[in-house]
């Protein structure tokens, strides 16, 4: 893979809609955590993480299918092309939600969207789900992938080695990345990952292993084109781990006594956002004035679309009908 990644990243860093959409991915994320954590001390924010959602999400063909983390789904959810207040709405159980308040946005995203949800409760089985949508795809002669996105913490579960070498086994097309953020839950990952790191697992499976930078978009992009060049073609599947942060705690209202301020400081110097900002304005496609008006524009935007899901109606018992499930929701 690695003589391809030079030619892949020149690709991605002079590709000027994939920046843009990038950008856009990332800042919407920090705005969706904004809003949504200051409704919920249950949220599961992104900031430090946006490269790894725009990465993962942005530039996929409508037929591909994505297994986010629990952590950037609504963001994910959005670069796929779903609704945000029908997204918040489903934050609270709203008739204006994708399932009808059958079940919260940030777990089970729109599968009208061809996203995956954690629709068991529980992490690891978004891999499988993701292997069987790479098989789908190879039966039904398609040339769509599936990429599944998922914790350092999840990559320890037994489904997903399950998952994982099945899909390296059929040399199915599908792309397996790994959001170390640092922590599961509370546990750092050095305590929990037995290997030296979780893209050292790839030789295991007989497949290619990649460490990334995760805050460095333009490089996780890089990487991933390739790994979903290669299983379109028919050379099987690639795990990818994107090395970055959780600057927030696992939850809105988590402390975090178990690290140090300077630990998470350091971390915010290396804030991704920043990062792709001053890519874009040495490209001379941003300027002060143009960062300022797009940043007004996705506060806006998401102000609204939560007031909105606010005060939409709550569901009732005719949302409990068999079938209503995942019939179009009426916006």
């Amino acid at each position: 893979m690695s003589t391809a990644l030079d030619p892949a990243r020149a690709r991605v860093a002079s590709d000027t809609a994939l920046l843009r959409a990038m950008y856009e991915t990332m800042l919407r994320s920090r705005e969706i955590d904004r809003v949504a954590g200051a409704a919920d001390g249950h949220w599961h924010a992104s900031e430090g993480e946006e490269a790894v959602l725009a990465a993962c999400y942005c530039g996929l063909r409508d037929d591909d299918w994505v297994a986010p983390h629990y952590r950037g789904m609504l963001p994910a959810a959005c670069a796929r092309g779903a609704d945000l207040r029908r997204l918040f709405a489903g934050l609270s159980g709203k008739t204006t939600s994708y399932s009808r308040g059958h079940y919260r946005s940030d777990v089970c995203a729109p599968v009208e969207h061809r996203m995956i949800g954690l629709y068991s409760g529980a992490l690891g089985p978004t891999l499988e789900y993701a292997t069987g949508a790479a098989l789908a795809a190879r039966l039904d002669g398609r040339e769509a992938i599936a990429i599944a996105v998922f914790g350092d913490g999840t990559s320890s579960r037994g489904n997903a080695h399950e998952a994982i070498n099945l899909a390296a086994v059929l040399k199915l097309p599908a792309v397996f990345v790994c959001q170390n953020n640092g922590f599961a839950i509370s546990t750092p990952s050095a305590s929990g990952v037995g290997a030296r790191s979780v893209a050292d697992r790839g030789a295991a499976y007989g497949i290619p292993g990649v460490a990334v930078d995760g805050n460095d978009v333009i490089a996780l992009r890089a990487v991933l084109e390739v790994a979903i060049a290669r299983a379109r073609a028919g050379g099987g599947p690639t795990l990818v781990e994107a090395r970055t942060y959780r600057v927030a705690g696992h939850l809105v209202a988590d402390p975090a006594p178990y690290r140090s301020a300077d630990e998470v400081a350091e971390w915010r110097s290396r804030d991704p956002i920043a990062r792709l900002r001053s890519h874009l304005v040495g490209l001379g496609l941003l300027d002060d004035d143009a960062d300022a008006a797009l940043r007004a524009r996705l506060r806006d935007e998401v102000d609204a679309a939560m007031a909105q899901a606010i005060a939409d109606p709550d569901s009732g018992p005719e949302a409990l009908a068999p079938g209503e499930v995942f019939a179009p929701a009426r916006a």
